[in-house]
């Protein structure tokens, strides 16, 4: 309201042919932006049309109306240029004073629309910035990709090679993917996919799942975390752009089970000792329902096994208890060097005996596991003890 008023201030009492003009220009400009905000009522062009134009072109009139003003003809009294002159420097100070107020509230509506909200239970894995449109004539929604921020770091080297997984449940068949960004915890990918041929209100019984993953070249790529977005809880006609929280990965956490470890280092003597205290929750490897579990562990350098120890046996069990104590050699030059794989493995009488899960106790192995290592290293002759997800 603050340029239209100007504009007619302008016209009314302005009797300079300049200024006519262009306040006629502003009334202009200002009833063609209402009809576009109109038009695209909630759009970013009717946000845009709402703050940039009115702003611009207000900007220009200050700085015309702000220009020295021309001589009066000499036919016309210095009584005349005295009131004109007046008159201007009022007109000016009004001009000044509602383009301030009105930078001011451009700026407030500005800043309160690029705080970014985001949605979900912050768990520390980090959150993901995704935008949705639809075309109602094509039937087609698009799912951006746009960036994620303050992922974990699932390498040893502290980052991740993260990339995004995306459903759209209840078909679990076909999957897209994003590109890989390497070495990246705050990646930005900007990656546009389309879901074609499908009606609005079949698209409301859908969900968006969305997982990011650490790439990993030579092992089983590491989920880091993941999201749903149900579409019936979003307006597809506003073309929402949201942030959600990394929820820890259901289908991952704990599937194969999880081994207590505790470990303690006594670098005068080089040596390291390991209690294998117990394991709960592991995957049944017996058509019973249940498995025979025992616990072997390999001291290695580099790619070479040099010594091995073994738990005993506990039959019929998920949830062992060991707490068995066991001692490697290593001296204190070579620890940083070495690595201990222990092996949940399940016992078979008749066939094979069978893995259930696996981790690897380095100081180059995953956070986790390096974190315990570490642990060992900077307190010696204690006791630390740690829970470790197993891996495949």
């Amino acid at each position: 309201l603050r340029p239209l008023l100007l504009s007619v201030a302008v016209l009314v009492l302005s009797d300079r042919p300049l200024n006519i003009f262009f306040g006629a220009g502003v009334f202009t400009t200002i009833g063609a932006c209402t009809a576009i905000t109109s038009f695209f009522s909630g759009s970013v062009v009717s946000k845009w049309f709402c703050l940039v134009v009115p702003k611009v072109v207000v900007k220009l009139f200050v700085i015309i109306m702000s220009k020295p003003l021309m001589k009066n003809d000499s036919s016309k009294s210095q009584s005349a240029d005295d009131v004109n002159n007046s008159l201007w420097k009022g007109m000016r100070n009004i001009a000044f004073t509602l383009m301030e107020n009105a930078s001011q509230d451009a700026e407030t509506m500005e800043a309160s629309s690029s705080i970014d909200v985001t949605e979900g239970v912050d768990c520390k894995l980090g959150r993901l910035q995704i935008g949705l449109s639809y075309d109602f004539q094509s039937l087609t929604l698009t799912l951006k990709v746009i960036q994620a921020t303050g992922l974990v770091a699932k390498d040893f080297t502290g980052t991740s090679d993260p990339y995004v997984k995306i459903l759209l449940l209840p078909d679990k068949r076909h999957k897209l993917v994003t590109k890989v960004k390497k070495k990246n915890l705050n990646p930005r990918w900007n990656e546009s996919f389309l879901f074609e041929g499908w009606p609005h209100n079949k698209l409301l019984e859908k969900t968006i799942y969305l997982q990011v993953i650490d790439y990993d070249r030579f092992s089983r790529d590491d989920p880091i975390g993941e999201t749903y977005i149900p579409l019936n809880e979003v307006d597809l006609s506003q073309s929402p752009i949201m942030w959600r929280y990394l929820q820890p990965c259901k289908d991952s956490r704990g599937k194969l089970g999880e081994i207590l470890l505790s470990l303690s280092y006594q670098p005068a003597v080089g040596r390291l000792n390991i209690i294998v205290m117990k394991c709960k929750d592991l995957k049944a490897k017996d058509i019973t329902g249940a498995s025979d579990p025992y616990v072997k562990m390999w001291l290695k350098f580099g790619a070479t096994r040099m010594e091995k120890k073994k738990t005993s046996i506990k039959m019929r069990t998920l949830n062992p208890v060991y707490n068995e104590s066991f001692f490697f050699e290593i001296p204190w030059d070579k620890i940083r060097e070495a690595a201990i794989e222990v092996i949940v493995m399940d016992f078979d009488k008749v066939g094979r005996n069978e893995m259930i899960g696996k981790i690897i106790l380095s100081s180059k192995s995953g956070p986790l596991e390096t974190r315990h290592w570490n642990d060992m290293i900077t307190k010696p002759r204690q006791q630390v003890a740690q829970w470790h997800l197993l891996k495949d």
